[in-house]
């Protein structure tokens, strides 16, 4: 499940600069075919009552010389940029060593379909460049859509079934994917791949283009129907529509999947040599449960493999968030941390009986994808089954949830104890920061009382106070962590009857240092 993020790296090299779009004629297509969801749904049906064939992969030694510093010196040629419907240029992407598997490019008007047929004269490259080794009929390896200028894309569909958006501030950061399966389990994981797209023009008010997808694997065929609106200086929002024919019986799906990483913040800080405060795409999983409880759990860079399952009803969205937004908490010039976008799924139709899941997998650089969050059904298909599922992502700088009163802002973890007496051996300090509406005015008189709840053993002095010259209340507790398992805590805020904030789900983990003190992880 450890992606490498060469994909990540490889969206954004090559800006060119801003020239008009040209026509799809610029380019070559293929016979004109009849086109809709409903046949794309039939045909991925049919591909499901047969046997599984993995990709062919051709020249494969030429693809394999083409490694990340040869791959960014093909540039796509801006002359051959193609204009979808109104106006929205799509530029292709070359195969190379990460990406073998060619993908097919369909242009989609009027009910009809035209397949995008491959040509090395639509990108430039070096003389010596081992790409020029390849055949005249390689193929596409994805592509990415542009802003009218050409300067910058800002959604691209690279790598099995990997996307992604540059959110509100066009810093690309977490990635999406159509499907996961057998994520964090023992067993290989399985990456159901994007083997052909229709592109065309909007089908609902506001939107910018749509997108269709065939998705193929060993254990199921979907067809993918994507709304895409792009909101220059608000991020974008992608509803999706899918629908998925199980060939195999599968052990655990994940709906929607977010991919991301996640490597120190201020709660690990001293796990990591590195000269930056903090290095992350995303800090936290934020859940809106059925019963209308908003949940934020922060991620952890544990020691072994970690999946937390998260029970909440008829769930009412869920996603991975960048809540730290400032710069100077990490310190980065080069890649802005601090402008990752963050993304919401809000199911459409209900996704039924489920629970969010999380994994989370030990990572020592900022290189790999670690972290991945999705919904997962309480009852796994079996071959032959057909499922559907609709949901909006909103890709964003923040989640557009309603204000929960108040929500956590940063989390610390420290020694335990009293500082000028002996520490305790595997003990935590938890340091918890709120801030938000509800807390707004209140004083040390108007009854502000924090529930702490440990899976093991009870909160040792916990108090709150407010934090001088801010809005923000402060919550510190110590807990014990003892033996190999975590301590999960459930915190939040209250004054009488009413909550006040959302519910903080933090896992303790002992980590066996050479002080043997125990830290978030």
């Amino acid at each position: 499940m450890r992606f490498f993020r060469a994909a990540a790296r490889l969206c954004v090299a090559g800006f060119i600069s801003a020239v008009a779009v040209l026509p799809a004629a610029s380019v070559e297509l293929g016979e004109r075919q009849a086109f809709s969801f409903d046949l794309l749904a039939e045909r991925a049906k049919g591909l499901a009552e047969e046997p599984y064939e993995p990709a062919k992969i051709r020249a494969s030694e030429a693809l394999e010389a083409i490694d990340y510093d040869a791959h960014w010196k093909i540039v796509f040629d801006k002359e051959h940029t193609v204009d979808i419907a109104d106006g929205v240029p799509v530029q292709m992407f070359h195969m190379g060593r990460y990406f073998k598997e060619p993908v097919k490019l369909h242009l989609v008007e009027g009910g009809n379909a035209r397949e995008l047929l491959y040509s090395p004269d639509y990108f430039d490259m070096p003389e010596d460049s081992p790409a020029r080794k390849l055949p005249d009929d390689i193929g596409f390896a994805g592509f990415r859509v542009m802003r009218k200028d050409l300067k910058t894309d800002w959604i691209s569909f690279l790598g099995a079934s990997y996307f992604r958006t540059d959110g509100a501030s066009r810093q690309y950061g977490q990635s999406a994917r159509a499907l996961s399966i057998d994520t964090g389990l023992a067993s290989p994981e399985e990456f159901p791949r994007f083997s052909e797209f229709w592109l065309g023009g909007a089908e609902e008010d506001g939107a910018t283009m749509t997108i269709y997808a065939l998705l193929e694997s060993r254990s199921v065929v979907g067809a993918y129907r994507m709304e895409l609106q792009n909101r220059d200086g608000e991020g974008q929002i992608v509803d999706v529509d899918a629908r998925l024919f199980f060939r195999e019986k599968v052990e655990r799906l994940g709906i929607a999947p977010l991919t991301s990483m996640y490597w120190y913040s201020e709660a690990n800080r001293p796990s990591a040599a590195d000269w930056r405060p903090e290095v992350h795409d995303t800090d936290g999983l934020a859940i809106l449960a059925g019963n209308g409880e908003r949940i934020w759990r922060p991620l952890n860079n544990p020691k072994i493999i970690r999946t937390s399952s998260f029970y909440v009803g008829d769930v009412k969205g869920f996603g991975l968030a960048q809540r730290d937004r400032e710069f100077e908490n990490y310190q980065d010039d080069g890649v802005f941390y601090n402008r990752r976008p963050s993304v919401w799924i809000e199911p459409l139709k209900p996704f039924g009986k489920g629970m969010v899941q999380l994994v989370e997998l030990p990572t020592d650089d900022e290189i790999y994808d670690n972290i991945v969050a999705y919904w997962s059904p309480e009852k796994m298909p079996e071959k032959g089954d057909a499922l559907e599922f609709s949901y909006r992502m909103r890709w964003a700088d923040a989640h557009p949830q309603a204000g929960a009163g108040s929500r956590v802002v940063a989390t610390r973890i420290g020694q335990g104890g009293v500082p000028g007496q002996p520490r305790p051996k595997g003990q935590a300090k938890v340091v918890l920061d709120f801030e938000g509406e509800a807390l707004k005015g209140l004083g040390r008189e108007d009854g502000l009382e924090p529930l702490v709840e440990l899976s093991r053993g009870e909160p040792i002095n916990p108090y709150l106070l407010p934090v001088v010259g801010t809005d923000r209340w402060r919550l510190i507790f110590d807990a014990k962590i003892e033996g190999s398992e975590p301590v999960e805590a459930r915190v939040y805020l209250k004054r009488g009857e009413d909550v006040l904030s959302e519910t903080w789900l933090g896992q303790l983990i002992p980590s066996y240092v050479k002080s043997d003190k125990a830290t978030l992880q």
